[in-house]
């Protein structure tokens, strides 16, 4: 299965390419993020090799670094509606996050000082490819570029100031987005992958992204007629039940922990986690 990453170059330069075992194939050309999503848009099989590294040489990168738009959508499995004791509306609950919150696989997520409430969710990411307004669900999967595990680390007392998500959801270094991605023709079977969550080796989700309240194409056209949708953006699909704030005891993440977030033939996102300094 065909594996896309961002990364640094041992020089320091930010670039983009194919994993071909422990080696990098970098398609990286002038032009960064702007070169990115136009590459998104188009046939990235048709990309021309114009280096390579090996893998250990380069640093991952959040699989799109700086996506115009990161639209996540709240409460889609009826397990998750469930454990918060909220009523199914509908349509879809989106709320937003912002590109510098991102970190790579292997990166530390931040627990911030000013909580010890910090979660994880894990989610299936869906990157945007060819853009577009008022896209129709029919149409909606000529518009996917590719998939990759995706964990929606939330600052839940922040969370639940107001009735609002955003204060929970953005914190420097708490979405971790990776490490590769997949290109959307080659998932034969979108809707059997499990979307699973590890901590420190234990399961604590567990579903299939055929369980989604809102599937993926329902998801592009609701958010594709509100806001217009750009090479590069990321739609984080939502988290299956069993966070940690909702578990008996509750399961919040200190440092020197390990999540895993693992979507099935898509790949396994893992990431330790530190106290701010």
């Amino acid at each position: 299965m065909t594996q896309y990453i961002s990364f640094q170059r041992p020089d320091g330069t930010s670039s983009f390419g194919r994993l071909d075992g422990e080696t990098v194939l970098d398609l990286g050309a002038p032009g960064g993020d702007a070169w990115l999503k136009d590459a998104l848009a188009g046939d990235l099989s048709v990309l021309v090799v114009t280096g390579e590294f090996a893998r250990a040489a380069v640093r991952l990168l959040p699989v799109v670094p700086n996506p115009g738009k990161i639209l996540c959508v709240g409460l889609n499995y009826a397990t998750h509606v469930a454990e918060t004791g909220r009523e199914q509306k509908e349509h879809p609950a989106i709320f937003t996050r912002w590109a510098d919150s991102l970190i790579a696989d292997g990166d530390a997520m931040v627990r911030p000082l000013e909580s010890e409430r910090f979660d994880y969710e894990g989610e299936l990411a869906v990157i945007i490819g060819k853009g577009g307004r008022r896209i129709a669900p029919d149409d909606a999967w000529d518009h996917v570029a590719g998939y990759a595990p995706f964990n929606d680390g939330s600052i839940r007392d922040w969370q639940r100031h107001n009735i609002q998500f955003t204060p929970g959801k953005t914190w420097p270094g708490t979405g971790a987005f990776g490490p590769h991605m997949v290109p959307a023709g080659e998932v034969e079977d979108l809707a059997a992958q499990r979307v699973q969550t590890r901590v420190n080796g234990e399961l604590v989700q567990d579903q299939p992204v055929s369980d989604m309240i809102w599937d993926i194409p329902t998801v592009i056209a609701y958010c594709s007629t509100f806001t217009e949708l750009h090479p590069g953006d990321v739609i984080a699909s939502g988290t299956p039940g069993g966070v940690g704030d909702k578990r008996k005891p509750p399961l919040y993440l200190k440092a020197g922990d390990t999540v895993e977030v693992s979507v099935g033939v898509i790949g396994t996102l893992s990431n330790p986690v530190i106290d701010e300094a």
